[in-house]
């Protein structure tokens, strides 16, 4: 029997490499002479690059950057060389990430100042490598900056009022001059770039960049007014020096606005993150044999209907008829709706004794050990029946 384990994280306790290793553990302890696949995924946010990484085994190859964080220290950062060396992939969070912040320096001020420098110098590097289709995955960032340091880091130049050169951050956005892309990296034009993102809110307003994921990311009420009207500054800057208008595009507050960034001046395509992240990783092709399929995220509920990644694995697994189950730390409303809508087979919460939150999150990966050898159990018993 072929198995393939497809499961996203379980946030805050376990990232999808371990939740999908503890799910094909308990599977093989009992039935160890199946194959069992695994293919953890991931949306293009954190976590990302650790799942392509473990999916591709000796296929992608890891390099580490010297770069800065969000707030402009010196750390390290990876990205990896996929495709022979053709393609890479890049997570904004490895640099640019909220978890790069401790919670005590989630606040206003570095809300304000937080940069995407550090994913520049992640693509500049893929550049220089030789990449040549780039797929960029967002989401987990600490920054609400336009991606207006990344374009800095890859050449472009922003002044403020005056003519001196800008000072990093979102907020000082709003003293924007002119943005003089002349010297962006011209390797840009000549690659593929793909942005991986699920995101769909513009860069302004109720909806957009700042008001949706700045108080996440420490904002309070003033910043996000603050960082709302920087941004707007940023969109008539876009639209100026280069013709685009991309404020209102579906997606264009991704990651702080980086998409609109990337938008502005180069040829990136947006696409689902769990589509780009199940191409890149071959999900498809270990589906076409599979007998069965294990998914699983933290809560199921109307919320996986929408494009995460549960949803992703199912749609890809239907047209082959192949049985999917969905692991989950827990049901929420709509959970009801599921099997039919996913046309799955089995919705199970892992949780096997009475416990609060915190006691199941700290308990995960027994949780997903303890459900993967039940199921093999279940799969067993039905085996043997439809032999009798």
């Amino acid at each position: 029997m072929s198995v393939v384990v497809a499961p996203d994280s379980f946030g805050g306790a376990l990232d999808s490499v371990a939740v999908a290793a503890a799910i094909a553990s308990g599977w093989s302890g009992v039935r160890g002479g199946d194959s069992v696949i695994r293919k953890p995924m991931a949306d293009g946010g954190e976590g990302t690059l650790a799942a392509i990484a473990d999916a591709l085994g000796d296929e992608a190859e890891l390099h580490e950057v010297e770069t800065t964080d969000p707030l402009g220290r010196p750390v390290t950062a990876a990205w990896l060389l996929l495709d022979e060396g053709r393609g890479a992939f890049v997570e904004m969070a490895a640099a640019s990430g909220l978890a790069r912040l401790a919670p005590e320096e989630r606040t206003s001020d570095n809300a304000r100042r937080a940069s995407t420098r550090g994913t520049g110098d992640l693509v500049r590097a893929a550049l220089d490598a030789g990449a040549k289709h780039i797929t960029i995955g967002l989401g987990g960032s600490a920054t609400t900056d336009g991606g207006s340091g990344m374009l800095r880091a890859l050449g472009a130049r922003f002044t403020a009022r005056g003519g001196a050169d800008l000072s990093d951050g979102g907020a000082a956005l709003s003293d924007l001059d002119r943005i003089d892309a002349s010297d962006l990296d011209p390797r840009l034009k000549e690659v593929k770039l793909v942005i991986a993102s699920d995101v769909t809110n513009p860069l302004l307003g109720s909806r957009g960049a700042a008001a949706t994921y700045g108080p996440q990311k420490g904002a309070d009420e003033d910043t996000v007014t603050e960082l709302d009207a920087a941004l707007d500054r940023y969109g008539q800057a876009i639209e100026q020096a280069s013709g685009r208008l991309v404020a209102n595009l579906p997606g264009a507050g991704a990651a702080g606005g980086t998409t609109a960034g990337l938008l502005g001046f180069t040829g990136a395509m947006v696409r689902p993150g769990v589509e780009v992240i199940a191409e890149l990783i071959g999900l498809a092709e270990a589906l076409e044999a599979a007998d069965l399929v294990i998914t699983g995220e933290g809560r199921a509920d109307e919320q996986t209907l929408q494009g995460k990644t549960a949803m992703g694995v199912a749609t890809l697994a239907r047209p082959r008829n192949t049985p999917v189950v969905l692991l989950c730390g827990g049901l929420g409303p709509g959970a009801e709706m599921l099997d039919a809508a996913m046309a799955l087979a089995v919705v199970q919460p892992i949780v096997d004794r009475p416990t609060d939150l915190a006691g199941a999150m700290a308990d995960t990966e027994r949780l997903l050990v303890a459900a993967g050898a039940r199921l093999a159990r279940t799969i067993g018993v039905g085996m043997a029946l439809a032999r009798a």
